[in-house]
């Protein structure tokens, strides 16, 4: 199966702003995630958020378990601390030396029902692993990180050396033509996009891009493979943002 790209080739796919996007996206860039109400309300005026818009917005998302409130402060709910770690994850991209091996895993369990398989194939994706058929994921073993111990309860894993040459399977196994045009047209769009609204949605869609990339090892990728390029991009627009924060 291929890994899905977040837009197609050489398009960029920007999503909508909105006061719950704005909030979401400076809380997940702020370490630690969370922000008094009166920082929020100065942080999301250049994105056209008025006070009131986002009263309303930060009340929905309590109610919703998106966040969590003490007194004035606005912080990150469990659900989406583990979000913000998948997106640190992806821009972060910690890797190790690679050796050639690759991580294997295979699903065991039986008789699960549509979400439950549904469930699994996004927990596994998320890992960065591919599936090769049915019930076999895999990816060169070059990430610094374990799998977690939730996935010995349906799969089985391994290491592996597989026959094929590896480019030739990693081909396979995600698009990575299309995930790098998408990368270079992103890259060009955030270099046009000067108002911070413009600037907010062009790097929602670099998150979401990111959090795509297989991240393989250098001798796997097509030559000059912009993923460093995207996260350098990122984690500058990052520092931009949080640091106008409390300033």
């Amino acid at each position: 199966m291929r890994m899905n790209v977040s837009v197609e080739p050489g398009e960029v796919a920007l999503p909508p702003l909105s006061a719950r996007s704005v909030v979401l996206s400076l809380l997940l860039g702020t370490h630690p995630p969370e922000l008094p109400v009166k920082e929020l309300v100065r942080a999301v005026e250049p994105f056209g958020v008025g006070g009131s818009t986002l009263r309303a917005a930060l009340s929905r998302m309590v109610a919703a378990g998106d966040l969590r409130r003490t007194d004035a402060v606005y912080g990150l709910s469990d659900r989406l601390l583990a979000r913000q770690r998948r997106q640190d994850d992806a821009v972060e991209a910690r890797t190790r030396a690679w050796d050639g091996g690759w991580e294997m895993v295979v699903i065991t369990a039986t008789g699960r029902g549509p979400a439950e398989r549904a469930d699994l194939r996004a927990r596994l994706t998320t890992l960065r692993l591919a599936e090769l058929r049915e019930g076999v994921w895999l990816r060169p073993a070059n990430l610094s990180r374990a799998l977690p111990d939730a996935l010995e309860q349906v799969a089985q894993s391994y290491t592996a050396r597989p026959d094929r040459p590896a480019r030739e399977l990693a081909t396979q196994l995600w698009p990575l033509d299309a995930w790098a045009a998408t990368a270079r047209a992103l890259l060009a769009h955030v270099a046009e996009a000067h108002r911070p609204a413009d600037r907010f949605t062009a790097f929602t869609a670099v998150v979401r891009h990111l959090l795509a990339d297989p991240v393989l090892p250098p001798e796997l990728v097509p030559a000059d493979w912009p993923g460093a390029a995207l996260r350098a991009a990122y984690a500058d627009y990052e520092r931009e943002i949080t640091g106008s924060i409390g300033h």
